[in-house]
């Protein structure tokens, strides 16, 4: 088993999925379930692919996952703005938008 710990961004982007776990469920609280999912997805998948890059096949498979990894915080982007400019969802943290930029 490899030891993902003293990789940063495995790291990092590990627990920013735990804070987008708790940002979705504040959402899902809401009864907003479609939002809280789609946040939920590609908050959480910009570590599963980081994840998954540390056992590429292959050069060129590394690059392919860490691209996916920054679409998904891309579309992530996208959900946040939309709650932040949407008076029915919560508006995410100061700090969650940090974490999201300094992982993209």
């Amino acid at each position: 088993m490899r030891n993902d710990k003293d990789n940063l961004i495995v790291k990092l982007t590990f627990e920013f999925a735990l804070e987008i776990i708790s940002f979705s469920e504040e959402i899902r609280n809401t009864n907003r379930f479609e939002m809280a999912s789609q946040i939920f997805r590609s908050g959480t998948s910009i570590g599963a692919n980081i994840r998954e890059a540390q056992n590429a096949e292959s050069k060129a498979d590394f690059i392919h996952k860490f691209k996916i990894s920054a679409k998904e915080a891309d579309e992530l982007q996208f959900w946040l703005e939309l709650c932040q400019n949407s008076e029915f969802y919560p508006n995410p943290s100061e700090e969650l938008l940090k974490k999201l930029q300094s992982i993209n």
